[in-house]
């Protein structure tokens, strides 16, 4: 359960800076979700491939 809560914490962290760029248009904050965003593709990745794993030894 503890990649669920590095999950939701990496969303909750990026609130802010999803405000500031989708409100304000700050493009900083635009480039810091992208990068947010992509930490959570590659984190996502890697729990599919646990789960697989776990899958196919049981």
């Amino acid at each position: 359960m503890s990649r669920f809560s590095e999950v939701r914490d990496l969303i909750h962290g990026m609130e802010e800076d999803f405000e500031k760029f989708y409100e304000k248009g700050n493009k900083a904050a635009g480039t810091r979700v992208r990068q947010g965003m992509q930490e959570l593709k590659n984190i996502a990745q890697d729990i599919r491939k646990e789960v697989q794993d776990i899958k196919n030894k049981g």
